[in-house]
């Protein structure tokens, strides 16, 4: 048979065609084993990963939380009710507060009282900071919320005696002149503070130290900032937190060392409870990746680097368990999430972005990584908690939105001191371009009640994934739960389409105790099974 060059020309049309057609086909669900041993329940997966962060930057704190008790939104002497509500949703731990890079230069009597200083916030776009947003606002926020304080004291242009009698005015139940003064500021009970954050990055922002001088303040305030509440004398003791590593060079691993081999040989003087880490996922200095707009191969790239997050989890973990081999000092990563380019228009000191299905992803991801490393990593604090970098709120003037980031916390919850139970599974591997990740990841717990949770997050923006879950011992008698995904890997809530990005129920069969669900491209999964 003989085709002519017209013919020829029909037949390659046809062909291109149908390739079109099978390309814009979905590809065939592939499917992942995954075995889940109940049995073998592991360590407590701490709430505290689950922490929030919330500094005097953008419209965190002013606009974010607090709008005045005479604001026409509704508010609780001053603190929104949508955002108080919301956050109540996602039972915050903790909230890391005032900074950051701000937290030493905040000097905390400019925040009490009935007059306060009118300062500068030189961090954050040179803007007035008004101060009216101080100590008691901050502890009853947190009564709002739920959440417990982590008080991140100035270090770095403040003193010992500063620091120490802010602890005395927030928690002393004595009848001390500092005491006094706070129930004359309208709190005559003592301030419970859970954490205490001894500086904030003394390697850059906050002082520009030496390993070795640093090391000398630690010790130094560790000693006299003390806790005074009496129901904090003995089993629900201030836990300390020494400023640790941001990135893997190798002047944080001599920082690293240098606090941890002298905590080894601490005396009774002094103490650390916890080292910090920060790691954010950039991508490239200065944060130039868009928040919206974009497409897959940013997607790819993005939670390739975040993924480096283990890395320095295994780096610097390895570290201190040379000197802390009985683990009594936690991992605290209270600085991490996505930091993008400031949105156009935006002043680009109030690190203002867009909030997207990649970053409920990224999010996932990243929990679960925490989750795994519950032994050492015993507290979390993601940036930030409201309108800056990887927030879970947004707000404008009286409208406020939900973010994708938001809803993996609240899918979360039940993993909220869960104990950790060991899964395993091939993940597979996802391929864009120059990167190839990880396709599926996994965790599995048991909450507080005894109840079997699982999270299984598909990074593949393509194709979706067919789980069969097996369960040693006893097996599965149903199953459910939620799924969030959306249209797009750069979908967003926004003020006027608020619910393109928001979980929807699921359900998954069982058949002879072994679980089968399919789990949709780009999504987060998190189902009880009974």
């Amino acid at each position: 048979m003989h085709f002519g060059p017209s013919s020829t020309r029909v037949l390659i049309t046809v062909f291109a065609l149908v390739g079109m057609i099978a390309a814009a086909q979905p590809t065939a669900a592939q499917k992942v084993e995954i075995s889940v041993e109940p049995s073998k329940a592991g360590v407590k997966i701490d709430r505290n990963i689950f922490g929030q962060f919330a500094e005097h930057l953008g419209h965190g704190i002013y606009d974010g939380i607090w709008v005045g008790p005479d604001s026409a939104i509704p508010n609780t002497r001053g603190i929104r009710n949508d955002v108080v509500a919301a956050l109540r949703a996602i039972e915050v731990p903790n909230v890391r507060w005032p900074g950051g890079c701000f937290a030493d230069e905040y000097h905390w009597r400019k925040g009490i009282g009935p007059q306060r200083a009118v300062t500068l916030n030189p961090n954050w776009g040179g803007v007035i900071e008004p101060n009216t947003f101080g100590t008691n606002e901050f502890m009853d926020f947190l009564d709002q919320i739920g959440a417990e304080a982590y008080v991140s004291v100035n270090v770095g242009s403040g003193t010992p005696q500063e620091a120490a009698e802010w602890l005395e005015y927030l928690t002393a139940g004595q009848p001390t002149t500092l005491a006094k003064e706070r129930a004359a500021d309208g709190h005559p009970a003592p301030y419970k503070v859970d954490f205490l954050g001894i500086g904030n990055e003394s390697w850059d922002c906050g002082g520009n130290m030496t390993p070795d001088y640093y090391l000398s303040q630690l010790k130094i305030y560790s000693h006299f900032v003390r806790n005074f509440n009496p129901t904090q004398q003995d089993k629900q003791q201030m836990l300390k937190i020494a400023v640790g590593p941001g990135g893997d060079d190798p002047r944080w691993v001599d920082w690293t060392q240098t606090i941890m081999k002298a905590y080894q040989r601490h005396t009774w003087s002094w103490d650390i409870n916890g080292l910090s880490m920060h790691s954010y996922t950039v991508g490239k200095w200065p944060p130039s990746y868009a928040s919206v707009g974009f497409g897959e191969t940013e997607y790819a790239q993005i939670l390739k680097y975040t993924l480096e997050m283990e890395g320095l989890i295994d780096k610097y973990s390895a570290i201190m368990n040379q000197y802390d081999p009985e683990k009594k000092v936690a991992l605290v990563v209270d600085e991490w999430g996505a930091w993008y380019a400031p949105l156009p228009g935006t002043n680009p000191g109030f690190l203002v972005q867009q909030n997207s299905l990649r970053d409920a992803i990224l999010a996932a991801l990243n929990l679960n990584l925490f989750a795994r490393h519950a032994d050492r990593v015993r507290m979390a604090n993601i940036a930030q908690m409201i309108n800056a970098l990887q927030s879970m709120v947004m707000t404008d003037k009286e409208k406020m939105v939900l973010t994708p980031t938001y809803y993996v916390y609240k899918m979360y919850v039940p993993f909220h001191d869960a104990t950790f139970v060991p899964v395993t599974f091939d993940a597979g591997t996802y391929t864009h371009g120059d990167v190839t990740l990880p396709r599926v990841d996994a965790i599995a717990a048991k909450d507080t009640a005894g109840k079997l949770w699982l999270a299984v997050t598909n990074v593949d923006p393509n194709r979706a994934a067919e789980i069969e879950v097996s369960f040693t011992g006893a097996g599965a008698k149903s199953a459910s739960g939620d799924t969030l995904t959306a249209p797009k890997v750069d979908s967003v809530n926004t003020f006027d389409a608020p619910h393109t990005v928001v979980p929807k129920p699921v359900t998954a069969s069982v058949q002879g105790g072994k679980l089968t669900m399919k789990l949709e491209p780009k999504s987060v999964t998190v189902i009880s099974i009974e």
